[in-house]
């Protein structure tokens, strides 16, 4: 797994690219564990992710929102989306189609990768 991150208006952007296990998730948690409350997590390139991945995207949502901010994700492929909706993840964080969308639900433009 791979993740690129980007900051733009206060909002970190994460594309993640490959799987999201137990064996990189913890990469993901380095990458997302710091900086801005409002975090937008790309999933256009993630093709799977264990329940161990899912737990990792979740802890740092729950970081996000507690410090005043929030979480959105897009791009979530058809088979990872059926883990999100066994999970219950929409009713924790907003899964949205874009990036664009993404972004203007946490309030500020479409992120920048650097």
């Amino acid at each position: 797994m791979e993740v690129r991150s980007g900051v733009a208006d206060g909002v970190a952007v994460y594309r993640i690219i490959g799987r999201i296990d137990a064996s990189t998730g913890h990469d993901l948690e380095s990458a997302a564990g710091g900086g801005t409350s409002r975090i937008v997590f790309d999933s256009n390139e993630v093709d799977f992710i264990s329940s161990a991945g899912l737990l990792v995207i979740l802890v740092t949502a729950k970081r996000a929102a507690a410090a005043k901010g929030g979480p959105s994700i897009f791009g979530i492929q058809s088979a990872v989306i059926e883990v999100f909706e066994i999970f219950g993840v929409r009713t924790i964080m907003p899964v949205v189609s874009d990036e664009t969308e993404a972004c203007a639900m946490l309030g500020a433009r479409e992120g920048r990768e650097s």
